[in-house]
């Protein structure tokens, strides 16, 4: 099994650059995944490739803060809005990133709805 998530194209960036080593997230997959598909979100609208996730760490949003901040590839202040009145988060270790040549435009992909956080999928790009 797979999984799509759905980030922001400043984001998609900055893990790319490998500033963001971490994906954060407010709620995280119950099943077991192998690949994480990376869709970089409006204007982009495209897959550029997937990772494998070695470790998730879920705990406070202060203390992922504090022990994941130099590899966020976010701001202070971006990052407590995102997990604002939330009492948990979860950060996602980005490990093996694979980036694909030429980026899967899902304007071509029959069918494609967009994830508003994340969805499963038995396929593979």
């Amino acid at each position: 099994m797979n999984l799509i998530i759905s980030i922001k194209p400043q984001f998609v960036s900055k893990i790319i650059s490998k500033e963001k080593k971490y994906e954060f997230r407010k709620n995280i997959p119950k099943k077991p995944v192998e690949k994480i598909f990376i869709y970089s979100t409006v204007p982009d609208k495209e897959i550029v490739g997937y990772f494998e996730c070695d470790k998730v760490i879920e705990d406070t949003p202060d203390n992922l803060w504090n022990n994941f901040s130099k590899d966020a590839g976010i701001s202070k202040q971006n990052f407590f809005e995102y997990f604002l009145e939330k009492e948990k988060g979860f950060a996602m270790e980005i490990s093996k990133l694979t980036l694909f040549n030429n980026p899967i435009d899902v304007d071509d992909i029959c069918g494609f709805v967009a994830p508003q956080s994340f969805k499963y999928v038995d396929y593979d790009f």
